[in-house]
């Protein structure tokens, strides 16, 4: 008989699932929510935090109002054609 034949696999998938699992569980029982670390941190930190993420949502709010008006300067059909779509004479 081959030993791939004999080897336990069964048992040994039981086991490495619940390595697993016991590893996944010790990780959430330990690991703090944002929530929790928010709360745990100093004061200066907390300004430092709330700083930041006040630049994230300006900078996302400052995005969001270009892809506006990318989106709609793409429905318009002047700004839809080429550049090089008309002559340099025929401008005018």
């Amino acid at each position: 008989m081959s030993t791939l034949a004999t080897f336990p696999w069964v048992r040994f998938t039981g086991f490495t699932l619940c390595l697993m699992g016991v590893g996944y569980g010790l990780m959430k029982a330990t690991t703090p929510t944002e929530h929790q670390l928010y709360n745990e941190m100093a004061p200066d930190l907390r300004r430092k935090v709330d700083a930041l993420r006040a630049a994230r949502e300006g900078r996302d709010t400052e995005m969001k109002k270009q892809v506006d008006l990318q989106v709609t300067a793409q429905n318009e059909p002047e700004a839809a054609k080429p550049i090089w779509a008309e002559r340099p004479c025929d401008r005018k």
